[in-house]
């Protein structure tokens, strides 16, 4: 058997492959402003903290992920820190990262003095459950920080608010619209990307209807196979509700099946998707017992992307993960 393989640590290091509010909602949040910093400024986020300010924040500053959807409706940020460098993620692609200070490219490292000095209104991130309940433990940093030491210390640079990776990702981009209208985008802003969105589970839905099995997996030479559990990920969880087969792999431990590469052949579905942040799937197909798989020899292993949790990226993502199961049958 393989180690296990911590959700946190899979996405908070060089592993990260992210993955998508709360199972119950936790409260919108408002804006009393109209115009761009104007007015009072409220938000509730998921983890029951409200956050008051005199006015609408216009400095936005904060974890990569989140701040690639709200870029993606028109709010640009002016500081960020994550897992990787804004040049290396795929959310940025297309942007003009040079208009970020970039505080923290490595996974809990984060140069406080450095984003205090771009004075940001607020500060925003994830958090994520620490079981498939989808609870959250204040006992835990929030996602982004190495502990609670740090995330205090960002904390008196400017407020933190908090978007929960929990339930399906229809609920996380809903909660994360919730955020970006508060802080001044407009529902007219909104409309184009939410029907492209739209279209785009409309799309999967359909090729759902086919019967076709899937499994998400993150594998390494020395580790073997993580298989995610799609009820524990947001944006796999949200596939299954519009009808993709996705078999439960089993297992006790929250969010990954680990298994060895020995083992992996008891796991057969018709398509495997793999993480880009892990082996691509010519490595794996080099793998004997992986290129067993009815997959593998049917050649239908395709990536498995992580996007940020908003209209924009969400679309993108859906219709390329319909496009590779358009181009798929059933080998299982």
């Amino acid at each position: 058997m393989v180690r296990s393989l911590s959700r946190r640590a899979f996405l908070g290091g060089s592993l990260a492959v992210g993955a998508t509010g709360l199972l119950a909602a936790c409260g919108g949040g408002a804006s009393s402003g109209q115009g761009g910093g104007s007015g009072s400024w409220s938000f509730k986020d998921d983890t029951g903290n409200t956050v008051n300010l005199d006015r609408r924040p216009t400095r936005i500053a904060g974890l990569n992920d989140t701040i690639a959807s709200l870029w993606n409706y028109g709010i640009v940020p002016v500081a960020s820190f994550g897992a990787t460098a804004l040049a290396d993620d795929v959310n940025f692609e297309g942007k003009d990262t040079s208009k970020v200070t970039e505080v923290g490219n490595t996974y809990g490292q984060i140069d406080v003095e450095a984003l205090a000095a771009q004075r940001p209104d607020v500060i925003v991130t994830h958090a994520y459950p620490v079981d498939t309940s989808g609870k959250l433990d204040p006992a835990k940093p929030l996602y982004g920080f190495n502990d609670l030491e740090q995330q205090k210390l960002v904390g008196e640079v400017a407020p933190i608010v908090a978007i929960a990776m929990a339930g399906p990702a229809t609920k996380v981009i809903e909660r994360t619209v919730d955020l970006a209208t508060s802080l001044g985008v407009t529902e007219e802003t909104l409309a184009e990307p939410r029907r492209k969105y739209e279209a785009a589970r409309e799309r999967l839905r359909k090729v759902a209807g086919s019967g076709l099995s899937v499994m998400a997996v993150a594998a390494y030479p020395s580790e073997g196979v993580h298989i995610a559990k799609a009820k524990d990920d947001p944006a796999l969880r949200s596939y299954v509700d519009l009808g993709l087969s996705y078999p439960d792999p089993g297992g006790s431990d929250y969010y990954w099946r680990s298994v060895s590469w020995e083992n992996i052949t008891d796991y057969r579905t018709d398509v495997v998707l793999y993480s880009l942040r892990a082996m691509d799937g010519e490595a794996m197909l080099d793998q004997p017992t992986f290129a067993q798989l009815p997959a593998a020899k049917a050649g239908q292993v395709y990536p498995w992307e992580f996007s940020s949790m908003d209209y924009v990226a969400q679309a993108r993502t859906i219709d390329n993960l319909a496009a590779n199961l358009e181009k798929a049958r059933k080998v299982s």
